[in-house]
């Protein structure tokens, strides 16, 4: 959608949305291309023996339609929803495929998420059916009793008696032609369930437009994609938005292949080597990760890959970060920001000079970005407010599925809030400062964890940090880190004494953190997002 213009104030004039009043993601996606070039590739499958199976869009139509006719001969209608818990691979993306196509609602679910987890999002979605794999299976027997709704259910390994058909056997039944249903832009499509960082998640509702709203948010931090030669590839789970709609479905829009592999854990080096031997050119990968390739010293002479793009989101990337993407990996770092209800609005794209240590960027072209008051007046240049996007806009969510108040207290007025603090500079670049639960009140001062987690990545035995707020009788809040040491470095008294000292030096006397405990791994959600949330509790 984004014209060639290599002048961010320009491109941002000349925009225009191009969404169609009917409009389906599955055809979108899937039969267009399918029609016109059945062989071209779309997804290369790294599966876990180590083969590589390239999967056509002639197969992805095929399939999809097969899937979509047993699934409607298994009763499963237009505005159902569909949950599936899928790796990457040919069965997610066929699946996702077949749901649109029928009218029906996806509801992505990680496959790292336990019974409760899946209990709650389950029964809160009403899900008529699901798909899924053995192991899926094996979570779900433990709460089946709990979901009175579920009617099919298919799994990946084959079928598994009691009513549990399996998956490839089921398309083998379902006829090869399928007419998609006509959908409007704006008729349900997916739904996918917030993070949950500050309390249980919510079923935010999204429209076919969704994929649309994506496209100039996908094509800026990647630096006007797709270019010749292009092939995407993310660690981000597809069930999350990341991994979904920052990367799957853009790819396939524009007919570039996207390189799929389950990560039981994801390993620095594994990833690395992964981009080089299925030449990756463009990746979105989260700051967490980005975090965990930084143990891997000089990866350029270790990993012949060779990248065009690199795009982080979902957290914020940090100095000390966007400056180890230049020195390491010989490219600059594309931030972007959104969330689940309202995705890809700010970006960074070096191409046109649009790139700042510490700022998520600026607002996507198309979409109205504020930071404002509690009353929703605009704050001035350097005053710090919330991150809110003016409605209407095609990337935002339709509402909070069942949650009527909820999507209600999400807006004031037209402006849709993000519950982010931030500012806006003098230059027009949106710094993320903190969630509103994140932030810190110490002595009178608001602090944002980001800085302090910045700062503590400097630091030679440091792996990964976050910082949060312990309640103090004296200063309100004092600053607490908790810290995950570098491999083969003992924690004791006197590190904990000297990380606090070389924050204290490098940023403040109000903001260094007073208390600093050693653990093995930080609480994350799937999305790969720190659960600060669970170490306030702690601390």
């Amino acid at each position: 959608m984004l014209p060639d213009i290599r002048d961010y104030d320009a491109l941002t004039r000349a925009f225009r949305w191009q969404v169609p009043a009917r409009y389906n993601i599955g055809t979108d996606v899937c039969t267009r291309w399918a029609l016109a070039d059945p062989d071209r590739v779309a997804i290369l499958w790294k599966k876990p023996d180590g083969s590589v199976e390239p999967v056509t869009y002639g197969r992805l139509e095929d399939a999809s339609n097969r899937l979509a006719n047993a699934l409607t001969a298994k009763g499963i209608r237009r505005g159902d929803r569909v949950a599936l818990v899928l790796a990457q691979g040919a069965a997610a993306a066929i699946t996702h495929i077949a749901i649109y196509k029928m009218g029906a609602i996806a509801v992505p679910l990680a496959a790292l998420f336990g019974i409760d987890a899946l209990a709650f999002r389950l029964k809160d979605s009403g899900a008529r059916a699901l798909i899924t794999n053995g192991e899926g299976l094996a979570k779900v027997a433990q709460i089946r009793d709990q979901l009175g709704e579920l009617a099919v259910l298919l799994s990946t390994d084959g079928p598994a008696g009691a009513g549990i058909g399996g998956f490839y056997e089921t398309l083998a039944e379902g006829s090869a032609s399928f007419a998609a249903i006509d959908t409007s832009a704006d008729d349900p499509a997916m739904m996918i369930y917030t993070s949950g960082t500050t309390g249980q998640p919510k079923g935010a509702l999204h429209a076919h437009r969704v994929l649309l709203g994506h496209l100039p948010g996908v094509e800026m931090p990647h630096e006007f994609f797709p270019q010749p030669g292009d092939r995407m590839w993310t660690p981000a789970d597809w069930a999350w938005a990341g991994g979904l709609l920052n990367v799957l479905l853009p790819s396939l829009h524009f007919g570039v292949p996207v390189v799929a592999r389950k990560f039981e854990k994801f390993d620095a080096d594994e990833a690395f080597a992964l981009m080089a031997e299925m030449e990756v050119r463009n990746t979105f990968v989260p700051p967490t990760a980005l975090r965990m390739l930084r143990s891997v010293e000089n990866p350029r002479s270790k990993h012949a890959f060779n990248l065009r793009t690199l795009g982080s989101g979902g957290e914020a990337l940090g100095a000390e970060t966007y400056d180890w993407g230049q020195a390491a990996l010989g490219l600059t770092i594309n931030e972007f920001y959104g969330q689940t209800e309202c995705n890809l609005v700010i970006a960074s794209c070096a191409a046109i000079g649009i790139s700042k240590p510490g700022a998520i960027g600026k607002p996507v072209p198309g979409h109205a970005i504020g930071v404002i008051r509690a009353d929703g007046s605009p704050c001035d240049i350097g005053e710090q407010g919330q991150i809110a996007v003016k409605r209407p806009d095609p990337v935002m969510f339709l509402e909070y599925w069942n949650r009527p108040e909820a999507t209600r207290e999400k807006f004031i007025g037209d402006w849709m809030t993000t519950g982010d603090q931030g500012i806006r500079d003098d230059e027009g670049y949106v710094h993320f400062f903190g969630r509103d639960d994140d932030v810190i009140t110490s002595a009178g001062y608001r602090i944002g964890p980001g800085e302090i987690e910045d700062c503590l990545l400097k630091h030679p035995a440091v792996s990964l940090a976050a910082a949060v707020g312990k309640p103090d009788a004296l200063r309100t809040e004092i600053v607490k880190a908790f810290v995950v040491l570098k491999r083969g470095v003992a924690p004791s008294d006197a590190l904990a004494a000297d990380i606090r000292d070389f924050v204290r030096t490098r940023m403040s006397a109000h903001s260094y953190p007073r208390e600093i405990a050693f653990i093995d791994e930080l609480p994350m959600t799937t999305t790969g997002k720190v659960i600060r949330r669970l170490l306030r509790e702690r601390a």
